[in-house]
C-alpha cells in the first residue's frame, strides 16, 4: 500500500549493507517515502525479499520497479559500477541519494582484538567506502552541473560512522579507528561537494541493537549488560527515520553531522 505522502518521489536511492539493520530499515523507509531503490549487500536471498517487500508495500504508479538488487562486495570496482549504472532501470542518470552503509565491526582493541580479521574489516569499512565516496561524490557533482540548482533538485550522499569513530574506546579501536578515519573522509568530501550541490551527511550512531553486534563478536553478556544499563536502545529504524529527515529538507537546506545515540547511553 503506498503512502499519502511522498517527498522522495522521483529520486532514487542507493543503499550498501541493505540485506540487514540499518540499511534494511533505511530501505523500508525510504521506500515508503517514495523513493526508487537500488540494493547491495552480499546475500543476495534477503535482498531479493526485500525488494519484494518493498515492491508489494509500495508499488509504482508505472512499470518501473521500486527496487532493483545488486549483490556482492561494496569494496569492488565492479560491482560499485553496476550499483551506479543500476540507476537506468528508473531512467536515471544516476542515483541522486547514496548511503553509504556498508560496514562490519570487531571486538577488542590494538592489543586484544583478532589480527587475522583486520585486512577485511579496513577493506570493507575504510577502502570500500573511499571508493563509493569517491565514485558517488563524482556522480553527484556531475548530476548537479547539469541542473539548476536549488530548483533542480538535491542530492544526498550519506555516510555512516559511529561514535567510537568520535569517542575511540579501547574495547573496540581497531573498528572505531576505521570509523574515525570515515568521519574525515566525509567531513572532507562535504568541504568539496557542498559548494557544488552535493549534500554530505556524516551520521554517527551510538549502541544501535542489531546482527551487527554478533558479527562483531562482541561478548553477549558483557554487551548485552552494556544494553540494558542503557535501554532502551537505539533500532535500525530510528537511524533510518533520521535519514529520511535529512534527505526531505529543501536542497539548500544541509544537515551535515548527526550523532544519535540513546538517551542514557553516557559513553562512548
Amino acid at each position: 500500500m503506498t503512502t499519502i505522502n511522498q517527498p522522495l518521489q522521483g529520486r532514487t536511492a542507493l543503499i550498501t549493507g541493505a540485506s540487514a539493520g540499518i540499511g534494511y530499515d533505511t530501505a523500508l523507509h525510504l521506500g515508503s517515502l517514495g523513493a526508487t531503490l537500488i540494493l547491495n549487500a552480499r546475500r543476495e536471498s534477503r535482498l531479493i525479499e526485500l525488494a519484494q517487500r518493498l515492491s508489494d508495500q509500495y508499488p509504482t504508479s508505472d512499470s518501473t520497479p521500486r527496487a532493483v538488487v545488486v549483490a556482492g562486495d561494496a569494496s569492488d570496482d565492479q560491482i560499485i559500477d553496476q550499483m551506479l549504472s543500476a540507476s537506468e532501470h528508473f531512467n536515471q542518470q544516476t542515483p541522486d541519494l547514496v548511503v553509504v552503509n556498508a560496514g562490519r565491526g570487531l571486538a577488542g582493541s590494538v592489543l586484544t582484538s583478532d589480527e587475522s580479521q583486520w585486512e577485511e574489516m579496513i577493506r570493507t569499512n575504510l577502502l570500500g567506502a573511499s571508493k563509493l565516496i569517491r565514485r558517488a561524490g563524482n556522480a553527484l557533482a556531475d548530476l548537479q552541473s547539469s541542473r539548476d540548482w536549488p530548483q533542480g533538485g538535491a542530492a544526498d550522499l550519506l555516510v555512516l560512522g559511529s561514535t567510537v569513530g568520535r569517542h575511540i574506546s579501547p574495547f573496540s579501536s581497531m573498528y572505531g579507528a576505521t570509523k574515525f578515519a570515515v568521519n574525515s573522509l566525509a567531513e572532507a568530501a562535504r568541504r568539496e561537494l557542498g559548494p557544488k550541490g552535493v549534500r554530505v551527511t556524516l551520521i554517527e550512531p551510538g549502541i544501535v541493537e542489531s546482527e551487527f553486534q554478533g558479527v562483531a563478536g562482541y561478548d553477549e553478556k558483557s554487551f548485552g549488560d552494556l544494553m540494558s544499563r542503557v535501554s532502551p536502545v537505539l533500532t535500525p529504524m530510528d537511524i533510518a527515520r533520521s535519514i529520511g529527515f535529512i534527505c526531505t529538507q529543501p536542497p539548500g537546506v544541509h544537515c551535515s553531522d548527526i550523532v544519535i545515540r540513546p538517551t542514557r547511553q553516557d559513553y562512548p
